[in-house]
């Protein structure tokens, strides 16, 4: 149940973004690690030792050699497919021999194919070439600290091809508030021999490598991208310069997080292509009218508006008349409507328009230009913005890290935590490098805030390495790949406001040397007690439940001994989720997701004191969740993914006045809201308006895209397939029960139940699989042959509408009936599907032979199949409001008792026990037909009308609901969350310290932005906002709670409890009721069940002031307990 995905809130900032980054046209169409799974041809763990030599440059200790030469980015996913044969070594500090422990690289042949059923929500994202791309590629990530093994992880789950880890370091007890893969025995080992195995454990399909001993340059060469997060400025310039002069070159990433701040800078090269800069399907119109005008003005249909902008490039296809424009050559455009555009061409001499025409956005490749690390210090162009209040803290930013890379190399030390003398060293020379700018200097070097970068220098915290290793994570996928655009070139971040409002002292800041002392370094010991003891309420727990359960571990939160934290999710864990909610692995398909994530965070820190629950949260589970456990609550995080659970959860954290941390995903995008009390509007105060659903007829008779398609698809499925054979079910079960209701309701939906009955068990009876045959091609020739037959015969290619427009305008397309051809391959496929699912329900076995495309289509050719002829007076509906293809008539009641007398003749005749079996569509199996009937189904269907047909996949993401999903987007949402619950565990930030974010991963985009500030109503001397809730104890009657509403100046004249209407001053009746205890009359009238652990109950007081003016009061809250 709790996943993301279904995030309706992903658009809060956009507007704000969109005018400052200029992507306005983009965003008005927006709207979570891997199993450990092997690919074909997977080897076997080799363990072994090997002598190492000294290399030329006289470093002992060979280390990796890379499983496969550098390929470029446009090469098919074949090139390069063998490995190599050497044997990868692990280096050791100590000995010139190292054991050798590497699984050897499984190869992926051009031909092979990618498994669905795991990677769906990812191939969503990136689709099959990306993903084949990444199944070629090599990647080194040097220093494992937190933030490198956050892009590791990400990495492996993504599913490179290899990803080799490089750390001369070994494990503090320092490095466990950052790193998930770290526990307290691995303190004293090579860092990247420590992280490998529980690395390897997210996905066994990636070769996983280590190497221990300094790295040189000529090594590089082995990758496709290579990424440092703990390098020096000196090696990291020797570094870029050898992998942007290399041919191909090598992506380049540095990358490092100090306290509160992080830096990225990526060079992929002179000349880097992006194959797709944002992702997002080709926008398409659908042409009304065009003009022969210069410049031409073109019209569309207002079914949907258009989501072009000026400079585009389209092409026109299907367009009758003015066939010039159908050439295929892209056009620009420019004046960009909701419905019209303008071309930059004469149509004056060109054909007349007559009808018909589809324009498709063209998207072409971007070359970018990368500048090398050296050039880019000295010019770093424009920065990558994150908070736009701080549009001037990338330049001190840039001067800062730089004076911290010559800090370390002068004392060869980070800066003391506290150390006001360092935080000093390090300003003076912030502003000496600033000198040497000249014209380009930072006019305020900012002495405080590098005061703060100089504290947490050596610390990395958690929530930054979450946050950072989604970011970087996606930058490799981009460089591997050239899909989405990437970072160019310096990206700087900070959120200092996440400390602690009030000063810290240096002695807060010493360790105590605890597995916490990276972040006490930063945020101080009391803080860190205060995570500790928090009470938190985690609801879900998919894939950013997982990431929140591991955050949270590694930052001490509920690791107290007055903290607790409590998950809960109703759902098991499915093949599908493997691939992102990294906590579970392939053993554990079929357990509770909750029970299963738990037990995985404990193991990540030990003091976690956690409660695993399997109960959905909502009205329902009130007894399990009850007042008490809301009241004892700290903070509330959301991993869920649908909007009606969010609600829920909402309301009851306004009710008891609870903060509670929303974050969500799609795709490359992702969201946070924080929800404060007091300070923040409230989840629910803003409400996305609901998507557009396509109108009844058009999905069913005039469909003009394949989500129509595909839309309708889904419903014959679950018609034929699920529905009537539930239907069947409850009619035999008891047959005059189920008579009896028919003939009360006596309307169109139940003859149409009991037609659909009677066709399963007389007239479309199936008792061998023959008769499952017969009944398929029966159906290919009803939906794609007799009822198009019908519908041009009722609506001719000529037909107009009663204003004489023609009736095949646009969006109506004008359908063909199929010719069925046992010798086209879809044909046969659908027979086959359909009969199949048909056998299904009926428990008829199914043969081999079906399979055999010769053997089936004999069989099919035995099918009689009857000629059909039009028939005149046939209603089809045309009117898009209405909500059933079903029209009453007043013969139902008759037509309904004749229905039934036949069903008991057929029910007579049924073997004792008949029953059908009901078939519930399963997306994520790809061998049970569901999807191949559905697909089916849609591309004939799409064939009748002339709409571009879909393969199984695409299908599978439109008729699943798939929601996009990957893990980079979940683990930058996660860590910006946490970054923001210090301020909430802290107690004491103000609402500008607080930050909202929405953030695109493809393009790269980040919007932060202060919440919106609750509602402010006032009456006399009073104010309130939605947080509010007026309380009265003392178990009051009426009469009491009316006149202590008068005492503030409120005349309340009437009373509810839910929907019941308790008193109003009109009713004379009512005033009986006065002299009454509120909890009487709600048990009374409301019929209030109020169980034993709840003290009070809620009413809701309509009031005027003396002037009769309404007003609207808070909830008030009356104690009878």
């Amino acid at each position: 149940m709790f996943e993301m995905d279904d995030n309706k809130k992903l658009c809060k900032f956009v507007a704000f973004s969109v005018i400052l980054a200029g992507f306005c046209g983009f965003f008005s169409s927006l709207l979570h690690y891997m199993l450990p799974r092997k690919r074909a041809g997977e080897g076997e763990v080799v363990e072994g030792e090997s002598e190492n030599n000294n290399n030329s440059n006289g470093i002992e200790d060979v280390s990796v050699t890379s499983p496969l030469k550098k390929h470029r980015i446009c090469a098919t996913s074949g090139s390069d497919s063998t490995a190599n044969s050497s044997n990868v070594t692990i280096g050791n500090d100590n000995s010139k021999h190292s054991s050798s422990s590497v699984i050897q690289p499984p190869i992926m042949a051009p031909g092979d194919d990618i498994d669905e059923d795991l990677h769906s929500r990812q191939l969503a994202v990136y689709g099959r070439e990306t993903m084949r791309r990444l199944f070629a590629s090599n990647i080194l990530i040097s220093g494992l600290q937190g933030l490198g093994s956050e892009i590791a992880k990400n990495l492996i789950l993504a599913g490179v091809k290899s990803v080799t880890l490089h750390d001369e370091g070994r494990v503090e007890l320092w490095d466990l508030s950052s790193n998930f893969v770290f526990s307290e025995n691995d303190v004293g080992k090579n860092r990247a021999l420590a992280s490998v195995q529980k690395l390897q454990e997210l996905n066994n399909a990636v070769v996983i490598s280590t190497l221990t001993t300094k790295l040189t340059k000529e090594q590089l060469s082995d990758f496709q991208a290579v990424v440092f997060t703990d390098i020096s400025l000196e090696k990291a310039l020797e570094f870029n310069d050898y992998c942007h002069n290399h041919q191909p070159p090598i992506s380049f990433i540095k990358t490092e997080i100090r306290g509160l701040f992080g830096s990225i800078f990526c060079d992929f090269g002179p000349q880097f292509t992006v194959f797709d800069v944002d992702g997002e399907e080709p926008h398409t119109g659908i042409i009304a009218s065009i003009s022969n005008d210069n410049p031409a003005l073109v019209s569309c249909v207002d079914d949907e508006r258009l989501e072009f902008q000026d400079g585009d490039l389209v092409v026109f296809s299907e367009v009758q008349g003015m066939t010039e424009l159908i050439d295929g050559k892209p056009r620009k455009i420019k004046n960009a409507r909701p419905y019209s555009f303008t071309l930059e061409e004469d149509t004056t001499n060109f054909g007349t328009y007559i009808k018909g025409g589809i324009v498709t956005q063209v998207k072409l490749p971007k070359v970018l230009n990368f500048k090398p690390l050296r050039e880019a210090l000295k010019d770093p162009g424009d920065f990558l913005l994150s908070d736009f209040s701080k549009y001037d803290r990338p330049p001190l930013l840039h001067i800062a890290f730089q004076a911290l890379d010559k800090f370390i190399s002068e004392f060869g030390r980070f800066p003391v935590a506290g150390s006001e003398e360092d935080a000093q060293k390090l300003a003076a020379i912030a502003a000496n490098i600033n000198e040497c700018l000249g014209e380009g200097k930072v006019n305020d070097i900012n002495p405080k805030l590098l005061r703060h970068f100089a504290f947490g220098a050596k610390a990395v915290l958690n929530p930054m390495a979450a946050m950072f290793g989604g970011i970087v994570g996606q930058e490799v996928v981009k460089a591997c790949s050239g899909k989405f655009h990437p970072l160019f070139q310096f990206f700087y971040f900070d959120l200092v406001e996440s400390l602690p409002a009030e000063p810290l002292d240096p002695s807060d800041l010493k360790p105590l040397n605890s597995r916490y002392d990276a972040q006490i370094s930063v945020f101080g010991s009391k803080l860190q007690k205060k995570l500790e003891d928090a009470k938190v309420f985690i609801v879900g727990s998919g894939a950013l439940g997982c990431e929140f359960l591991k955050n949270l571990a590694m930052m001490g939160v509920s690791c107290g001994s007055q903290g607790k934290l409590t998950i809960t999710d109703d759902d098991v864990i499915e093949k599908s989720n493997l691939s992102r909610q990294f906590l579970f692995r392939d053993w554990n398909i079929g357990q509770a997701k909750s029970t299963v994530a738990a037990a995985a965070a404990a193991s990540i820190n030990p003091q976690f004191k956690i409660e695993a629950l399997q109960n959905r949260v909502g009205p329902e589970t009130e007894c399990v969740f009850n007042d008490a456990f809301w009241e004892n609550l700290t903070v509330v995080i959301n991993a869920l993914d649908n909007v009606n659970a969010r609600l829920y959860v909402d309301q009851k954290c306004l009710y008891f006045q609870k903060p509670l941390l929303e974050s969500g995903t799609l795709g490359a995008k992702c969201n946070t809201q924080m929800v404060i009390p007091h300070l923040t509007e409230n989840y629910g105060a803003s409400r996305d308006p609901p998507e557009k659903q396509a109108p009844m007829c058009t999905v069913h008779s005039f469909p003009h895209n394949i989500d129509h398609c595909l839309t309708w698809a889904r419903s014959e499925f679950e018609g034929l397939l699920e529905k009537t054979p539930a239907e069947v079910n409850g009619y035999l079960s008891n047959p005059v029960e189920y008579a009896t209701s028919m003939r009360n309701a006596a309307d169109a939906q139940a003859k149409d139940n009991l037609e659909r009955i009677l066709e399963c068990l007389d007239r479309e009876k199936c008792e061998t699989f023959q008769d499952c045959v017969t009944w398929a091609r029966l159906r290919f020739e009803d939906y794609f042959v007799n009822r198009v037959k019908q519908l041009i015969f009722t609506f001719p290619e000529d037909a107009a509408t009663s204003t004489g427009a023609p009736f095949w305008s646009a969006p109506k397309r004008f359908p063909h009936p199929l010719q069925f051809s046992a010798a086209d391959p879809s044909h046969l496929h659908f027979i086959m599907a359909a009969s199949i699912l048909r056998a299904e329900t009926y428990g008829i076995p199914v043969p081999d032979w079906v399979k055999n495309p010769k053997i089936l289509s004999q069989e099919v050719e035995k099918v009689i199949v009857l000629d059909f002829q039009p028939k005149e007076g046939v209603k089809i509906e045309t009117d898009e409001k209405a909500t059933s293809l079903s029209a009453s008539s007043v013969d139902d009641a008759a037509v309904i008792n004749e229905l039934l007398f036949k069903l008991e003749l057929c029910r007579n005749k049924l073997p004792s026990g008949f029953r059908m079996k009901p078939i519930q569509f399963e997306k994520d199996d790809d061998t049970n037909y569901h999807l191949d009937f559905i697909a089916g189904l849609a591309n004939m269907r799409a064939r009748n009308y002339g709409i571009p047909e879909v393969d199984k996949l695409k299908a599978k993401f439109i008729a699943g609901r798939i929601i996009p999903a990957i893990a980079t987007s979940t683990a930058l949402a996660t860590g910006l969350v946490c970054l923001e619950l210090f301020k909430v565990l802290d107690g004491a930030h103000k609402v500008e310290d607080y930050r909202n974010t929405f953030a695109n991963l493809a393009l790269p985009l980040f919007s932060m932005a202060e919440p919106v500030p609750p509602k402010v109503m006032k009456h006399r001397d009073m104010s309130w906002t939605v947080w509010d809730r007026w309380i009265m104890r003392g178990n009051p009657t009426l009469g009491e709670l009316i006149q202590w509403l008068k005492g503030k100046g409120l005349n309340a004249y009437s009373i509810s409890y839910g929907s019941c209407l308790l008193f109003n001053s009109m009713f004379l009746r009512h005033r009986e009721r006065l002299d009454r205890k509120v909890v009487d009359v709600a048990r009374e009238v409301a019929k209030a069940e109020l169980p034993p652990y709840r003290s009070h109950l809620d009413v809701v007081v309509a009031c005027e002031d003396d002037e009769d003016n309404d007003i609207d009061i808070p909830q008030i809250s009356i104690y009878y307990r």
